[in-house]
């Protein structure tokens, strides 16, 4: 190479660098913002919806397990619970009422909480709703 890397060329590297990183972000927005409302789904938030939210917090069950890949890893993966029992909410709700008051013996496990019906059916139809999010494909396995 005969030719000497000059103070211009650099500068010449360095901002068209800079426009294209920022034509790239500016597109990668765009196509971001264009698609979020075909994944959106809330629509489908019911009053039944934001009780079993309610009772996720309460609880504290993200401090076990994790939602969409936030949360504790200590317990499986519950934004396809709705899947993994079947797609019912029924058994959603019998798998919680059914533990154990002293969990299973040898091991730790999920607490009985003693929520009531209403507490139940809310918290099911709150995994039923998550289930449904457009996660494009997250968790990668049914197992969670």
């Amino acid at each position: 190479m005969s030719e000497r890397f000059t103070k211009g060329m650099a500068r010449n590297i360095y901002v068209g660098g800079g426009v294209f990183s920022l034509l790239l972000l500016l597109s990668l927005t765009f196509h971001t913002v264009s698609v979020l409302p075909e994944r959106d789904h809330r629509e489908n938030l019911t009053p039944q919806v934001a009780l079993g939210k309610k009772v996720w917090e309460d609880n504290n069950c993200i401090g076990c397990h994790t939602l969409l890949g936030e949360g504790a890893y200590f317990a499986p993966e519950l934004g396809n619970a709705y899947q993994r029992f079947g797609n019912s909410t029924e058994a959603i709700e019998l798998f919680i009422r059914t533990r154990p008051a002293e969990g299973v013996p040898g091991r730790r496990s999920m607490p009985q909480f003693n929520l009531d019906d209403e507490e139940l059916k809310a918290l099911a139809a709150f995994l039923k709703w998550t289930s449904e999010i457009d996660t494009n494909g997250w968790p990668p396995n049914i197992e969670g």
